[in-house]
């Protein structure tokens, strides 16, 4: 489980064996959620508050190149 970075808490992060299209998983205290980035946009949440979605949502918006670059470098670094 790659973790690309952790901010207030909350880690963002994928799975080695993950598919698209190009997403991110945010965990914190038992909660989590998926988020595509490309639009961002919440596939699935469980347990965050709406509160967080959207703290977690601006990270996402700040960080989008980011996640964007690291998923690639894993993903085409181990086909």
């Amino acid at each position: 489980m790659p973790t690309i970075f952790i901010l207030f808490g909350y880690r963002f992060m994928f799975y080695a064996n993950d598919h698209t299209p190009i997403h991110v998983h945010v965990v914190k205290a038992g909660n989590k959620a998926k988020y595509n980035i490309f639009p961002i946009e919440l596939v699935e949440n469980n347990g965050f508050k709406t509160q967080e979605l959207k703290l977690i949502e601006s990270i996402i918006e700040e960080n989008v190149e980011t996640i964007a670059r690291h998923w690639n470098l894993f993903f085409n670094n181990n086909k």
